[in-house]
């Protein structure tokens, strides 16, 4: 375990783990049978127990783990174990957890900790490197897999243990510590090395996104990072709704990609000089890339099905309006619409080229009737 900067008559007040996931894009889809080994670790499904209050018929999705030897990484002072985990996704993405125990003295050394993290970009690299191993193995059943791996969506989460309290002291409280320790917590979840400098503003609209299901346990979500304080034994569930809404980014920012890519193929073909059958290869690409999208919603909808798990669905709604997910989704409706006018158009346009066709046909057959007529009334 990481003990970082404490000294020997200071009593660790903050334990847990940071939590680094990394989702990135690599192909369209992977084919069926499925891998069973990846990296040489046996891939196997992902078992998530639910701790709160649920329905008996629970409908989360249960994606794939492949759990890799642990390295050890420079971070603060020492070295640190690095758990890895990689989780493999039909829809051609990967999700990769690193994770590490750590011991501090309080918030204030938590916050120096990130940002000396941050500085190394231990764990970035770490992830991109694995990334890229990744793309190699799962190439064979990759379906169009991407030429060149893309910056991938990155998100911290500190998972702190509810702290004990001494013997007569009052129990502990999740929104009453996030009260105490607001501007403190606003800089842990915002990357900045100095939490005084934080403005009020600033403080309290960073860590406007909480929520609590008991007393004791509390979830802060932000843009780059989030806090969980809860139970050791209770940290996974929490940790799975934030990768999903993770690789769920990473997953529609590939596919606005994409739709740009239609559009922008789409916009030059159009302005091309008028040919009669120069728009014969876009409207079967245009068809293709609605296809794909339609595939896509339904995978990724199956994916974040959380409505079978009431507090897990309120966790996914708090982290999904901070990653502006319903936003990214309108986006790319509004760029599936001008695709499907797109089309509309240019199939309009081709049936319209159809009947310029069958009508020059009648009337060529009307005149050589004609012309053959004349000529046999002059013999």
């Amino acid at each position: 375990m990481l003990r970082v900067s404490i000294s020997e008559s200071v009593v660790p007040s903050l334990k847990g783990e940071i939590v680094y996931f990394y989702a990135c894009d690599m192909a369209y889809e992977l084919r069926r049978p499925e891998l069973n080994v990846l990296l040489g670790k046996p891939l196997v499904p992902h078992q998530i127990g639910p701790s709160k209050r649920s329905p008996r018929q629970q409908l989360l999705y249960v994606p794939r783990i492949a759990r890799l030897d642990p390295v050890m990484i420079p971070l603060g002072e020492g070295l640190a174990e690095c758990q890895r985990t990689v989780k493999v996704l039909p829809i051609g993405a990967v999700s990769i957890t690193l994770r590490f125990p750590f011991e501090v003295a309080g918030l204030e050394e938590l916050v120096g900790l990130h940002h000396s993290m941050l500085a190394k970009g231990v764990l970035h690299d770490q992830a991109k490197e694995l990334a890229e191993k990744l793309r190699v193995e799962l190439a064979p059943i990759s379906v169009r897999p991407v030429a060149k791996l893309q910056e991938g969506e990155d998100y911290t989460v500190f998972c702190v243990e509810t702290p004990k309290v001494r013997e007569g002291d009052a129990p502990f409280k999740g929104e009453t510590w996030l009260q105490e320790h607001r501007r403190t917590i606003a800089a842990l979840v915002t990357l900045e090395p100095e939490s005084a400098r934080l403005s009020q503003q600033e403080s309290m609209e960073s860590t406007s996104q909480h929520l609590s299901y008991y007393d004791s346990d509390l979830l802060v979500a932000d843009w780059d990072a989030a806090l969980v304080v809860d139970r050791a034994a209770d940290f996974e569930e929490t940790l799975y709704v934030l990768e999903v809404a993770n690789f769920q980014l990473e997953e529609l920012i590939a596919y606005d990609r994409l739709l740009d890519g239609a559009l922008e193929r789409s916009y030059a073909d159009l302005l091309k000089p008028a040919k009669f059958f120069r728009k014969k290869g876009l409207l079967p690409h245009l068809r293709e890339v609605r296809i794909d999208l339609a595939r896509f919603s339904d995978e990724l909808s199956n994916i974040t099905k959380f409505f079978g798990d009431w507090h897990l669905a309120r966790i996914y709604e708090t982290v999904a309006r901070r990653f502006h997910l319903a936003d990214w989704n309108r986006t790319l409706d509004d760029k599936l619409k001008t695709l499907d006018d797109l089309y509309e158009m240019l199939k309009q346009e081709q049936n319209h080229r159809l009947m310029v066709v069958l009508e020059g046909s009648i009337v060529a057959m009307f005149l050589l009737d004609i012309v053959m007529l004349f000529a046999g009334l002059s013999k």
